[in-house]
């Protein structure tokens, strides 16, 4: 039952860690704002139809609007396609920073294991220097005789944790 618990608690962190990066993916752009450039986009796209139609009818129709110069509308329009463009920008530049964060993260994550791995190496050289009995290991000795008891031991795994200093 032990291994059930361990399960269930490793289950329920992974949730946990999955709903914290939806949540910051959310805030950056994901989900949770989808409908808000739904809303952008279409209002954009109305307005710059809506602009070049108009603009465009009054000219073949030869409608006389005397509060609008001719080219009015179609400046609005590229107007608006220029905001857009910018928005599109910043939003991007939001999603790089958010790439570039965890970019970041990652390589700070490897270098610390580097450096762990470079401390294991370390302590497996310091080992090996050690010697196995008092006149080396071409002496009978029990620590040179008996080979589970050689610093150099071929089937260590390495699994146990290097001799620290004490400072």
């Amino acid at each position: 039952m032990d291994e059930m618990q361990a399960l269930q608690a490793e289950l329920d962190h992974y949730r946990t860690e999955k709903q914290k990066i939806r949540d910051i993916v959310g805030q950056v752009g994901g989900r949770n704002v989808r409908w808000w450039h739904r809303l952008i986009n279409v209002v954009f796209l109305v307005l710059v139809i809506g602009a070049f139609t108009f603009d465009v009818l009054r000219y073949a129709l030869d409608w006389k609007v005397s509060m609008l110069p001719p080219l009015l509308l179609l400046e609005v329009a590229v107007l608006l396609v220029s905001l857009k463009i910018i928005w599109m920008i910043h939003t991007q530049t939001k999603v790089d920073h958010f790439q570039f964060w965890i970019l970041n993260s990652i390589e700070f994550q490897i270098n610390i294991l580097s450096r762990r791995v470079a401390d294991l190496a370390n302590g497996m050289k310091a080992n090996d220097r050690s010697p196995a009995g008092v006149g080396g290991a071409n002496e009978t000795t029990p620590a040179a005789a008996d080979p589970g008891n050689d610093a150099r031991d071929p089937c260590d795994t390495g699994d146990a944790d290097p001799p620290t200093d004490p400072k």
